[in-house]
């Protein structure tokens, strides 16, 4: 999960992001930084993991420097989808940038649910 599928120039702009599956839980651990140089990456991360099966999925963000609000969106997407089947997105440690867009538009943020 490293990248999205293809080579050249895309996968040298995710380098600032990585994806690595989280061994003892079902999801994935992000590193990096969210924002419109990584977005595809960040795209093709969420939809690796929206695909892992099981009612909840993690999302380790512990060690992700930064989302921009464009990476708020999308993982309030990838959480709406996986509500929407009934499944749960449960994320880990955000850092403070998702906790201050969470904060500004907690209605927007609402299908986001961060482990106690």
């Amino acid at each position: 999960m490293n990248s999205p599928s293809g080579a050249g120039a895309g996968a040298d702009a995710c380098a600032p992001l990585t994806a690595r599956p989280w061994q003892d839980r079902p999801g994935a651990r992000l590193s990096g930084s969210c924002d419109l140089d990584t977005r595809q990456c960040l795209s093709a991360a969420l939809g690796a993991v929206t695909s892992i099966p099981g009612p909840v999925v993690h999302l380790d963000l512990s060690a992700v420097v930064f989302l921009d609000t464009a990476a708020v969106a999308a993982l309030v997407r990838a959480a709406a989808d996986l509500s929407g089947q009934g499944r749960r997105l449960l994320l880990h440690d955000p850092p403070y940038s998702l906790r201050k867009v969470v904060e500004m538009f907690p209605d927007e943020c609402a299908a986001l649910e961060v482990a106690a």
